[in-house]
């Protein structure tokens, strides 16, 4: 009687943990984020300079997504995004640090203010793996609080409010890792990411492995270097202290896919590989693709984006538009987890990746209320030579992308299809068009209650603005 009594109280926990019945081939998780790795930074997207025979081989035996698209155009929405399923506007998290970035005499409205840290109020895609009864292992960069073990990780390395290493040599007490001097963070971190598949490899897993390779500093080993010394650059990817970065980053994701096998856990482990945003210009070009890192232009968030898992998903290219927000009902699909507490905005990947079935036509969106100043180079491929961004909304929907701006409520329309480089503006052209996705942009900033700025900035100064962008461009033509 007492054993009956147990099993119906077990049976009605884990119903209210929001989890139906799991299948014995729920697989492990390891996903792997690179840092502000390009779209364009890999051998299998195109590129000519950078070797990643590792990752090329990985995505040869994945699904590769052509338009997988991160959660913003820089570090910590981004990760936000994927950690929460939501969008910005619920999580308030919209760049890194204070929104009021530029100087501000060239800002002509107040920015909606920027929340720094992931609320701990949110149930993250890891609390979910939690529950499911998954050891959950953090392994990098949070860059959203203090730290991942309070947002449903078990095990942490080097991960806290800290978006870059100041070094990328040993010692790293500012990521509180004590390691040996001169010890290279990169390696360092698979290493341990080896240790926790190694010693976890009898229980369902979830690996979330985000390295800070290739953020800045650009700080290579030298034998990387050397490896570039007599290579043919590709137009503008022709930095090779940056290549020696890319170099380490895809040897060490090697180790984690050849650990996976020697421990006969590639059949039941699905694979992410991706980048949490645009490369970083004046480092690595991501062309065709305009802007890179801090633009919502397609080089700012169009990322590599690769998902393995052996014998369940067909190696394939495609031009299904994705993004980090639909992770987390990925995963919630997969693990057959029906709790309705917490909000998605994504769309489940599950049965696209496994079944091939087909996604549902919906738009995807970015919410960027603010500023971000610019690059010290690659300006012309932004909004303006000032600014990566200013603040705004972008609108995708199937090849057409709407940008609208809050400063002068100017448009850009472009046709991805035909013009990826996004340089021809169709907005007085195709005004139907605009009029169509604006009200689809209309009735998602409704359905998000997302903030826009209308408050005038009295610091503003229009000549200085002028100026400064007459400036920038006398000294580009030179």
């Amino acid at each position: 009687m007492h054993k009956v009594v147990l099993l119906i109280c077990v049976l009605l926990v884990f119903s209210n943990l929001g989890f139906g019945q799991k299948t014995p081939d729920t697989p492990n998780v390891v996903f792997i984020l690179i840092d502000d790795m390009g779209w364009k930074d890999t051998g299998y997207m195109g590129s000519n300079f950078y070797s990643t025979p590792n990752i090329d081989k990985l995505a040869s035996e994945s699904m590769v997504f052509t338009r997988g698209y991160a959660g913003a155009a820089n570090c910590a929405p981004s990760r936000a995004a994927l950690m929460s399923g939501m969008s910005a506007p619920r999580t308030g998290v919209y760049t890194v640090g204070s929104s009021e970035r530029g100087e501000e005499s060239t800002r002509q409205l107040i920015p909606i203010q920027n929340t720094e840290t992931l609320s701990d109020e949110v149930f993250t895609m890891a609390e979910m793996f939690q529950q499911a009864g998954y050891v959950t292992g953090h392994i990098g960069k949070w860059h959203l609080g203090e730290s991942p073990l309070t947002q449903g990780f078990d095990v942490n390395v080097a991960g806290g409010h800290a978006g870059s290493p100041k070094t990328y040599f040993a010692p790293f007490n500012h990521l509180g890792i004590d390691a040996p001097e001169g010890t290279y963070l990169t390696e360092y971190l698979t290493e341990k990411a080896k240790q926790f598949l190694t010693q976890n490899r009898d229980k369902k897993f979830f690996l979330y492995l985000p390295f800070y390779t290739v953020h800045t500093p650009i700080q290579p080993q030298l034998h990387r270097v050397k490896k570039y010394k007599d290579a043919t650059p590709d137009k503008k990817q022709n930095n090779v202290k940056y290549a020696g970065m890319i170099d380490a980053m895809d040897e060490n994701v090697g180790e984690i896919l050849d650990l996976l096998k020697s421990l006969n856990l590639e059949e039941n482990t699905l694979i992410v590989f991706t980048s949490d945003n645009g490369g970083h210009l004046g480092f690595t070009w991501q062309k065709p693709l305009r802007g890179g890192k801090g633009t919502y232009y397609e080089g700012g968030i169009r990322v590599p984006l690769t998902v393995k898992w052996k014998g369940k998903i067909t190696h394939q290219f495609t031009n299904e538009p994705v993004s980090f927000l639909d992770f987390y009902p990925t995963f919630a699909d997969m693990l057959n987890y029906t709790s309705t507490t917490q909000k998605m905005d994504g769309e489940s990947l599950f049965s696209f990746l496994t079944e091939g079935k087909s996604m549902s036509n919906r738009e995807l969106a970015f919410h960027f209320p603010i500023y971000l100043q610019r690059y010290g180079r690659g300006h012309l491929e932004s909004k303006d030579p000032l600014f990566r961004t200013r603040p705004g909304t972008v609108l995708i929907k199937k090849q057409w992308k709407l940008h609208r701006y809050y400063e002068d409520n100017a448009v850009e329309l472009y046709n991805l299809d035909n013009d990826i480089e996004e340089r021809k503006n169709l907005a007085k052209e195709l005004p139907e068009k605009v009029e169509e996705l604006t009200r689809m942009m209309d009735n998602w900033i409704e359905q998000m209650d997302a903030p826009i700025p209308t408050i005038l900035n009295s610091k503003y100064d229009a000549r200085v603005e002028i100026s400064k962008i007459e400036t920038l461009m006398k000294n580009n033509e030179k």
